[in-house]
């Protein structure tokens, strides 16, 4: 890890599902040019490594030394886009298969797995500085980044966004049982027992159900000037 890394920046952009973090995290590290860590991609491509090396999915120490030592990079791309690097192949549309997200299933209740992607979550933090976009990042991994942020919308707002995309996709699906599923995982993640989902201390707290992308991103890169993390 670089020697630098201690004093590398954070912006950790925490939220539930469809509230917007990926887009604005992918936004904020392509504007100013930092590393960008998408920490829930990691289940996928640690199952997906695991796959690829015949690791055993019952073995969950090798699983979990797997897991820390990931050979993996998020590039942001000026399209808008993420594109996600697996010991230097290309996977981003790879890892999104039903086979792999049931394989990311199984080893996220594994605790050597978390241990292990824990390390290395905490491996991106490196200069320039990170944008980190997860469900724990500011109340778990990057406890001391200098900008958290907690971005939210309503249920339904949510719904609505994930319906339009799915539409655009040319995928036949019902509003309401997406608001339905949404729902469920917004309980599930916010009354787990390991770091539930919940604001960080001291966090930007962004309701962005009647805001565009765009007021968001200009709304924590003020608060970010402010703070003195990059130049105005």
């Amino acid at each position: 890890m670089n020697d630098m890394c201690s004093v590398a920046p954070v912006i950790t952009i925490d939220g539930p599902g469809g509230s917007g973090k990926g887009t604005i995290a992918q936004m904020l590290a392509s504007a100013l040019g930092w590393n960008l860590l998408d920490s829930g991609a990691l289940y996928r491509l640690t199952a997906l490594a695991a796959r690829n090396h015949g690791v055993d999915m019952e073995n969950p120490e090798a699983l979990g030394v797997l897991a820390q030592h990931l050979d993996v990079q998020f590039l942001a791309l000026e399209s808008g886009d993420t594109k996600v690097v697996l010991e230097g192949e290309e996977v981003t549309n790879e890892i999104r298969t039903e086979e792999i997200g049931l394989m990311a299933s199984r080893v996220a209740t594994l605790p050597a797995v978390r241990d292990g992607l824990f390390k290395r979550q905490q491996a991106f933090k490196d200069t320039p500085g990170l944008v980190a976009d997860g469900r724990d990042m500011g109340t778990v991994v990057f406890v001391e980044a200098g900008l958290k942020v907690y971005l939210t919308a309503s249920a339904q707002e949510r719904a609505e966004r994930r319906y339009k995309q799915l539409q655009a996709k040319g995928m036949d699906v019902k509003l309401a049982q997406l608001l339905e599923a949404i729902e469920a995982r917004d309980w599930q993640d916010m009354n787990r027992a390991i770091a539930p989902l919940k604001p960080a201390e001291g966090a930007l707290e962004i309701d962005s159900t009647a805001m565009s992308i765009d007021d968001v991103f200009n709304t924590i890169m003020a608060e970010a000037k402010k703070r003195q993390m990059i130049s105005s």
